[in-house]
């Protein structure tokens, strides 16, 4: 997760408060999954960024996860995400960020 993002969340769950925010990540890749959940949960493992040693809790889950999928319109999810769930292994991604959700998060939807 880039400097900028990580500054964007810190800044959301200053202002709204940690429980009223949620992060929905979109990585195509699992371990990418893992490290980004892990950044807005439990903190920056680089400690490169503003969220280094931060450890927020944030709730967070993975785009194809079935309560954000659950959310979405069927329309403007097949016209968005649609494509991306038939090529990606998106029990994978969601099983990425759910297994850090479990450790770290304070916080859930």
């Amino acid at each position: 997760m880039d400097l900028q993002n990580q500054q964007r969340v810190k800044d959301a769950a200053e202002k709204y408060g940690a429980e009223n925010v949620v992060v929905v990540l979109g990585s195509s890749d699992p371990e990418g999954a893992e490290i980004y959940a892990e950044t807005v949960t439990n903190g920056d493992p680089t400690f490169a960024g503003p969220l280094a040693g931060v450890s927020l809790g944030l709730a967070v889950y993975h785009v194809f996860e079935e309560e954000i999928k659950g959310e979405a319109d069927p329309s403007v999810w097949e016209e968005q995400v649609g494509m991306m769930e038939m090529v990606l292994d998106t029990e994978a991604l969601a099983a990425a960020v759910k297994k850090i959700r479990e450790q770290y998060s304070k916080y859930s939807l």
